[in-house]
């Protein structure tokens, strides 16, 4: 038996946008200037995009959204990485989903200037795409002061996550768990991301973790599509799985790491409580303009649900590989307290 749910392994470049937050038309516009290089075509002649694919790609809407223009997001990744070609990002030209398109819009010139009553709502459409655009510059603003404190990936990622690693030394985590970061902040919210920052804190703090973490993601990674569901490693991975699991929970509990969790959880609620309705709809404007990503704290409007989200992210999992996880998730239940 399978898992009940089967992540894509490649998506279509609908799913891929409404995953990242931006639109087809997006996308082939980075696709046309080589600053996303187009993935490999399905048998229908429709791109197919990869979990690499989308990482790079929610990075560069991370980076537009902070108003970093295209060209300087291709360089960057040119510069950090000596190929565009091996990192497939970019984000919307001259963080061009900044400005709204009304500023100074046909409207205001019209006849009725002057005409008493006729102005007011006018001016009142000016003022709020003026009160808009200076709040998409507010959080720009923000966003690129905290790549610079932060670091140009740490930054872009919302300060209740960063704010988890304080104290870290420099250095301690890697660019894949902050790859899995902007997913889960992607897919769950700040939140989410910042309760599974806990998990790279223990890695980064416990060297024996780290060591076994590495070791039992490198056998997961070994059941590829030449091992079958059936084999004996599919078991015995899972068994190690759930073992490592264990111990890092432990850890967690063990080291305090835990409590900060729960201290978290009751910050974020007051936070929530805190959050006026004016400000609520400056989030909404904030992401009609950048995409729907924050990238400095807040929280953001949810255009799909956690279920579609996770639809739409490809992950290259083998069928073997997918057992060994339902294999250990099962493990997990026998062990979980009963009521």
């Amino acid at each position: 038996m399978h898992l009940s749910f089967v992540p894509p392994r490649r998506v279509k470049i609908g799913d891929a946008a409404a995953f990242a937050g931006t639109t087809p038309r997006a996308i082939r516009h980075y696709h046309a200037i080589g600053l996303l290089p187009e993935p490999e075509r399905g048998g229908d002649g429709r791109r197919r995009y990869g979990h690499q694919d989308m990482i790079r790609l929610l990075w560069i809407r991370r980076m537009a959204g902070a108003g970093i223009a295209l060209d300087d997001i291709r360089d960057a990744l040119t510069a950090e990485t000596g190929s565009v070609g091996d990192d497939r990002e970019h984000g919307d030209s001259g963080g061009g989903d900044v400005g709204g398109g009304d500023v100074g819009g046909g409207d205001v010139g019209g006849g009725d200037v002057g005409g008493g009553d006729g102005i007011a709502p006018i001016l009142e459409r000016l003022e709020n795409s003026l009160a808009a655009q200076e709040a998409v510059l507010r959080r720009q603003r923000t966003a690129v002061q905290r790549m610079r404190a932060e670091g140009s990936r740490m930054g872009l990622l919302s300060d209740v996550v960063t704010d988890r690693f304080k104290g870290l030394p420099e250095g301690s985590l890697r660019q894949e768990e902050l790859d899995t970061l902007l997913v889960t902040e992607r897919i769950f919210g700040p939140l989410g991301a910042a309760v599974q920052a806990t998990r790279f804190i223990a890695l980064a703090t416990r060297p024996a973790l780290r060591e076994e973490s590495d070791r039992v993601d490198a056998a997961e990674e070994a059941l590829d599509d030449t091992v079958a569901v059936d084999d004996p490693r599919v078991a015995r991975v899972a068994a190690e799985r759930h073992a490592f699991e264990g111990a890092l929970d432990a850890f967690i509990e063990e080291s305090g790491l835990a409590g900060d969790d729960d201290a978290l959880f009751e910050a974020w609620d007051a936070r929530d409580s805190a959050t006026t309705d004016q400000e609520e709809d400056e989030e909404e404007e904030e992401d009609d303009d950048g995409g729907g990503d924050r990238g400095s704290g807040g929280r953001r409007t949810r255009t799909m649900s956690a279920f579609e989200a996770v639809g739409r992210m490809p992950y290259d999992f083998s069928p073997a590989r997918l057992r060994c996880m339902e294999l250990a998730e099962q493990l997990a239940a026998q062990d979980a307290p009963t009521a």
